[in-house]
């Protein structure tokens, strides 16, 4: 059984919404699922499982960094039999094309950290996506009118603001790839469901820019994440 999670056995449902913020999970349930329960709340990492217009969901925090999103992905997936995982976070921008307040629905998550050494002995640095989840994303997103920019992020292990040399760590991204932003769970719960052979995704709302600097009323910040929760809800309940 696991060790950072106390729900039963058939509390946690088969797709799970993701965000790093265990308040943003007990927003999530209490504005968005009827019949709600807490299934968990080890560590302060609430875990509700309710219904969102007659699907089972469960909302699930995952902390915040590679390390606490590897720990609780993959003791969803082995000891709870989770198919689906969808994160819902925030990033930093590094494209002078996207906005604050853009949503990315991430297609491969880079990292130069050792996620995957450490967990499995193999030197990986690039995962992708699921393409079911992200496939139903799309269609899910053209439906709702719902715009989005699809493309690859970062996935650091620092808070990006917090480096020494900002510039230095842009510089050192692989240009290749295309990177969109920074993040910092993406990477280690593409490379879990990967292992488990699950599905997973990701989306993101641009919280702050490189490019672009100006403050957000709390009533922006609150309208965009709903937006990105409703995109992830409304996809969940075509799993």
């Amino acid at each position: 059984m696991p060790i950072h999670n106390e729900a039963k056995l058939g509390e946690i449902a088969k797709t799970v919404i993701m965000p790093g913020d265990p308040i943003r999970a007990k927003y999530i349930a209490e504005k968005f699922l009827d019949e709600y329960k807490l299934v968990n709340q080890v560590r302060g990492m609430y875990t509700f499982t309710g219904k969102y217009k007659g699907k089972e969901i469960t909302v699930m925090a995952s902390g915040m960094g590679m390390p606490s999103m590897g720990i609780y992905s993959y003791e969803l997936y082995k000891f709870y039999n989770v198919e689906n995982i969808i994160r819902i976070g925030s990033c930093g921008s590094y494209s002078e094309k996207l906005d604050i307040l853009d949503i990315i629905l991430v297609d491969n998550s880079y990292t130069d950290g050792n996620f995957a050494k450490s967990m499995s002995n193999v030197e990986s640095h690039m995962v992708e996506a699921s393409n079911i989840l992200n496939n139903i994303i799309e269609k899910t997103a053209l439906e709702l009118n719902q715009k989005y920019v699809k493309g690859n992020i970062a996935c650091t292990e620092n808070f990006d603001q917090y480096v020494y040399d900002t510039n230095a760590f842009m510089n050192r991204l692989p240009k290749q790839y295309n990177l969109l932003g920074a993040e910092m769970e993406s990477f280690a719960l593409f490379y879990t469901a990967k292992y488990f052979k699950r599905n997973s995704a990701c989306l993101l709302t641009v919280s702050d820019s490189v490019y672009r600097k100006r403050e957000l009323s709390s009533q922006e910040r609150e309208n965009s994440m709903n937006n990105m929760i409703n995109l992830a809800l409304e996809s969940a309940i075509k799993l």
